[in-house]
């Protein structure tokens, strides 16, 4: 299949798989005696896994390990746990930071009186710097 095929039956834009396979995170394809992108059923199946760890927030470094774990037939399932709770922790560590930051912007808003005073406890956090 050609490029728009793949694309249209992996939800990966056109312009995403040239991507890859200019970053190395897929392999370069066999091309036509025109010169065009021929895209295999594995090939295929490997965009779908890209978009779905996508879709998931994992990093382009790590897709690139889970497509090596992926392929490789003897790995233990324990390294693939192990990668997936290293990308939680460093989630949960996120939502805190957002939920921290979520709770100082809803204090300033609360006790911002909103009215045509020039005073503003936002603005007065922010020129503070913390």
């Amino acid at each position: 299949m050609n490029i728009g095929e793949v694309s249209a039956a992996t939800g990966v834009s056109a312009k995403m798989i040239r991507y890859y396979e200019k970053i190395g995170l897929i392999n370069a394809v066999n091309r036509s005696d025109a010169g065009y992108r021929q895209y295999t059923v594995q090939d295929q199946r490997m965009l779908a896994f890209i978009r779905r760890a996508r879709e998931l927030g994992f990093s382009l470094e790590r897709i690139k390990t889970l497509i090596g774990l992926w392929e490789d037939t003897s790995r233990h399932s324990a390294d693939v746990r192990q990668l997936a709770r290293q990308y939680i922790d460093e989630l949960d560590d996120d939502i805190a930071k957002l939920r921290s930051i979520r709770n100082e912007l809803a204090y300033l808003a609360d006790h911002c009186h909103g009215d045509n005073r020039p005073d503003c406890p936002i603005i007065e956090r922010l020129a503070k710097g913390g």
